[in-house]
């Protein structure tokens, strides 16, 4: 009895861990109190303010722009047109060689040009002593135009479409077998077709910029989630060296893709800043960043699926269109998941573009599997429905071992698992086959389910980590925060590397003087900065430990690093409790105030270097691995046969996102991963005049987001499997929650009442 009690098991199991643990978010009490600043809240002397000028056409030419009434405005310091207005350089083209590229809203030269491209395009920027006179003299200013034949109704363009070429980016289609001749031959099969609108993010921030001279250089206060690239971008167009351009964004109030791109109100703020010598302040109304901040594309897609009579898929088609600007904008990957979550015999897929005269699209959570997966997933279940199958064993029994197109293995995948896990929490098998047979008094409930995917992406990040005497830890990484907890996450990945209490731990982020990290999209933040993080604490544990053998005092003297953890504020010998070192005993013995580690470079050749050693290996991992996050929604719905009112009653969401390392902030990550997709199924459109390109309804009153009324009890639920591949086995879950949730949303309201609604939103008037 003594002797077992005596005996201690390895320090290493026993270790107090952070990863792992629901911590609060370090900014919280910032952000609940007030005092975290924002893009449009920094203070500066004599600062002005800016407003925008909208085209009311689709094409044409200004003839002529009167700006004296608005000049006359008391407090008025600039108008500016294509008139006075200083050349910018050209937006750059996409290039592998320059990823900033990819953050060109739009390839247009603001008030560079008397051309119109776009309904709402800036054709004028009022700079005045205050922000209400700046936007009573834009209502003043005069613009005549020459109007131009314009293209802007996608549904009459939709028979245009052109076939996307694939780049460094995104693939354009893929082929496996003769996918047409097996759908005609399939004893089973549907052929569907689905439309999805264009939408807008509506972040409760609104887009807005503080931009400051001093000489050459410049400092821009943004609402940005790609600070590095927004610099890159800036330096380019304004002609000044990188180095003296400094973005500043420690704190964004949502973002979902909308700020992942450089657009008119930052460069024309600016702009506006360098002419008139003052700092200026310009903060978008809704209706502004309607008509300068691109959405989503719109869709059409069909998708046919061919089965024999197990429902064992013999073929697998998905086609779509969307749209992209004659200034701008890149193809939706729509069809993407469709090649990797079934194991279809044969598969075809082919996105297809149409050019609008419209403000370009741009990135908007899950770009292409959020709208792919909702004609996907809804086919699926219309599949099962003609085969008398459970919509669950239909995909299990066409749930792949290997990737279908190419036969790549998956870094890890726990779909089954998934569902399983999400079945049981939901209550699946209390759910009846026929349509309609479900009531609760007078509401027909209807569940419905759908897979969830999204493969993440890695990019190089650039980190430092400083440990000092007092024993605290300091964190630099110049990644964004937009509400996702990207600062609590990464001091939560330092302090178990370190073996330190997570309260030791700062971090530092936000600024383009910090060590650069990749742009928060793309579900890439997290893991991207957590290797390199990784790689830095590796590194300064190599340097105590280094320090510590220069003293014979040292009980780390002849120690190997892969012989010790670190725990309890020190190097320890693992399976020792004893033996080993606390790092301020080190410090203090060394002299030293404190001890620094670097992964990456910021300037020179050596990032070059890292940069090709990095997309090196990214690459060859694509080419070993498909990496994804996956997941299954359960959804229940009530409905009123009489009025077609349908009701989100409850969600169940079971996900297989590798490691999570805070299940505080995964949650909510998922959560309005899936909220934002019940908007996307109910409510969200932005409505376009297809006469004039006109968006008509570019407000919060009436471009409808879900509301707390609209939102159900959400049940989030993972697997908590580690990736192997990947840092900690973690995956990016930024974007996943979102994609499967419309379709999970149209088969609940199909299973409620018998009616398909292939064309979203899901209005009442679909229903009756």
């Amino acid at each position: 009895m003594t002797q077992t009690q005596t005996e201690s098991p390895p320090r290493s199991e026993a270790k107090e861990l952070s990863v792992g643990k629901p911590i609060d978010r370090v900014d919280g009490t910032a952000k609940t109190t007030g005092t975290a600043l924002f893009s449009a809240e920094y203070p500066y002397p004599d600062l002005a303010h800016a407003a925008l000028v909208h085209a009311t056409v689709a094409r044409g030419r200004i003839t002529a722009i009167d700006t004296a009434d608005a000049s006359a405005v008391e407090g008025v310091l600039a108008v500016l047109t294509h008139e006075n207005a200083p050349a910018l350089k050209p937006a750059p083209s996409l290039s592998p060689l320059n990823l900033s590229s990819m953050v060109s809203g739009a390839s247009l030269n603001y008030l560079n040009t008397d051309e119109v491209h776009w309904n709402g395009q800036p054709v004028a920027v009022v700079v005045a002593e205050t922000l209400d006179a700046a936007r009573h003299a834009a209502l003043l200013v005069r613009v005549t135009y020459d109007p131009l034949p314009a293209t802007v109704d996608f549904a009459a363009e939709e028979k245009n479409a052109t076939p996307v070429k694939g780049d460094l980016v995104s693939s354009g289609g893929a082929k496996k077998g003769d996918a047409e001749a097996a759908l005609a031959a399939a004893p089973v099969s549907v052929d569907l077709r689905f439309t999805t609108p264009p939408y807008h993010h509506n972040a409760i921030e609104p887009h807005a910029t503080t931009a400051a001279w001093d000489g050459d250089r410049l400092t821009v206060h943004d609402a940005t989630q790609s600070i590095d690239w927004v610099r890159r971008h800036l330096a380019l167009r304004f002609d000044v060296p990188v180095a003296g351009v400094r973005v500043i964004a420690p704190h964004v109030g949502g973002g979902f893709g909308g700020k992942g791109s450089v657009w008119a109100g930052t460069i024309l703020a600016v702009m506006a800043a360098r002419v008139t010598g003052r700092p200026v302040r310009m903060v978008l109304t809704r209706e502004s960043i309607y008509h300068t901040v691109g959405g989503r594309t719109p869709s059409a897609q069909r998708v046919a699926l061919g089965a024999d009579a197990d429902g064992r898929m013999t073929a697998l088609i998905h086609t779509s269109v969307a749209r992209v600007g004659r200034v701008g904008g890149r193809p939706e990957p729509v069809t993407a998941a469709s090649g990797h979550l079934y194991d279809a015999a044969t598969i075809l897929l082919q996105q297809n573009t149409v050019e609008l005269d419209l403000l370009s699209n741009t990135f908007m959570r899950a770009p292409g599997e959020s709208i792919g997966t909702f004609a996907l997933e809804a086919a699926v279940d219309e599949l099962a429905g003609e085969l008398g199958l459970d919509p669950i064993e239909l995909r299990m029994r066409n749930e792949p071992a290997k990737n279908p197109i190419d036969g790549k293995d998956f870094s890890n995948r726990m779909l089954r698992e998934a569902y399983a896990l999400g079945a049981e929490k939901f209550g699946w098998s209390r759910r009846t086959p026929q349509p309609g047979s479900m009531r609760d008094g007078r509401w027909l409930v209807g569940m419905g389910v759908a897979s969830a995917y999204h493969p993440p992406v890695q990019l190089n990040a650039n980190v430092t980590v400083r440990l000092s005497i007092d024993g605290t830890v300091m964190v630099r990484c110049g990644f964004q925060e937009m509400g996702m907890g990207g600062a609590t996450v990464q001091g939560q990945i330092a302090a178990d590397a370190l073996g330190v209490p997570f309260a030791s731990v700062k971090v530092e982020y936000g600024d383009s003087e910090l060590p650069i990290a990749p742009m928060a999209g793309g579900a890439t933040q997290t893991a991207s900065v957590a290797t390199a993080l990784l790689a830095a604490c590796d590194k300064l544990k190599r340097s105590m430990l280094a320090l510590a053998r220069r003293s014979g005092e040292s009980p780390l003297r002849g120690q190997r690093l892969d012989r010790l953890e670190a725990r309890d504020g020190g190097l320890y010998q693992i399976g020792k409790p004893g033996v080993g070192e606390k790092y301020t005993d080190i410090l203090g013995r060394a002299g030293r105030p404190s001890v620094d580690a670097a992964v990456g470079s910021d300037t020179g050749l050596g990032a070059v270097a890292g940069q090709v050693r990095f997309m090196t290996k990214f690459l060859r991992d694509r080419r070993r691995w498909v990496k994804a996050a996956t997941g299954a929604h359960f959804c229940e719905v009530r409905v009123d046969p009489d009025t077609g009112e349908v009701r989100v009653s409850r969600w169940v969401g079971s996900f297989d996102v590798g490691t999570v390392i805070n299940p505080k902030t995964a949650t909510s990550q998922l959560r309005g991963g899936i909220v934002m997709g019940i908007g996307m199924a109910m409510s969200e459109q932005t409505l376009i005049d297809p006469r004039t390109g006109r968006i008509m309804n570019p407000s919060l009153s009436e471009y409808h987001v879900p509301v707390h009324a609209d939102v159900p009890p959400i049940e989030i639920h993972y697997l908590n499997e580690p990736d192997p591949t990947m840092p900690l086995g973690l995956r990016g879950l930024g974007e996943v929650g979102i994609t499967g949730v419309a379709a999970a949303l149209a088969n609940a309201v199909h299973h409620a009442t018998g009616r398909r609604v292939r064309d979203l939103p899901i209005t009442l008037d679909k229903l009756l």
